[in-house]
Parts: structure tokens; C-alpha cells; sequence
């Protein structure tokens, strides 16, 4: 069984930086990507950024402010967020694209963690 868990979020005041850390257990071949989605009260639920093999992409909105990075070793994804504004406030989702045969792939989503920026 696979499990994505996600971890980090918080209460943060505007200017100020998080790191969300996402981690993947179970019985697996490994992770093609790995992204994160936030979702504001309100409002659909969003990508900020993923990992492919090394290749970044992210929001125009965060572009400058977040990174995203992994460490394969670890099965293990970051989301360093800097220069936090009161708009980045959302539950933050963590999914990984994992590879459950040597050529087939499965979306697994974590449970989420809240990000709270204060103005």
C-alpha cells in the first residue's frame, strides 16, 4: 500500500518562508513526479509546482518565491516557499505520480497541509 504524506505547513507572517516536505512509503518502483497543489477556501484547487526528472515547472505566481526539489534516495519532495504573501494561504496537496509496475503509473495525493500567511 502507498502512502504520500505531506508535512511542514503553518502560520507564517507575510515576507516570511515555509518548507513542505512530502514523503512516499510502500511498495513501489519509484516516482515519476512529484507535484503541489494548493486549494483556497472558495476557490479550485491549483498546481504551484512539480518535479520531473530534474525538470521544474511552476506558477506564474510563485515563480521567484517557491522551489521545488526532491531527493529520489528518500522517495522524499520539497516545496521551499519564500516572500509568502497573504494570497498563498491554502491547504497545500502533495501528489506523486508513482510508478506501481516497471511502466505503468498511479496518482497518489496526500491529506494536505494548511498554510496560513498573515498580513
Amino acid at each position: 500500500q502507498v502512502q504520500v504524506v505531506e508535512s511542514g505547513g503553518g502560520l507564517v507572517q507575510a515576507g516570511g518562508s515555509l518548507r513542505l516536505s512530502c514523503t512516499a512509503s510502500g511498495s513501489f518502483f519509484g516516482i515519476k513526479t512529484m507535484g503541489w497543489y494548493r486549494q483556497a477556501p472558495g476557490k479550485q484547487r491549483e498546481l504551484v509546482a512539480s518535479i520531473t526528472r530534474g525538470v521544474t515547472n511552476y506558477a506564474d505566481s510563485v515563480k521567484g518565491r517557491f522551489t521545488i526539489s526532491r531527493e529520489n534516495a528518500d522517495n522524499t519532495g520539497y516545496l521551499q516557499m519564500n516572500s509568502l504573501k497573504p494570497e498563498d494561504t491554502a491547504v497545500y496537496y502533495c501528489n506523486a505520480d508513482i510508478f506501481v509496475s516497471w511502466s505503468q503509473t498511479d496518482p497518489y495525493w496526500g491529506q494536505g497541509t494548511q498554510v496560513t500567511v498573515s498580513s
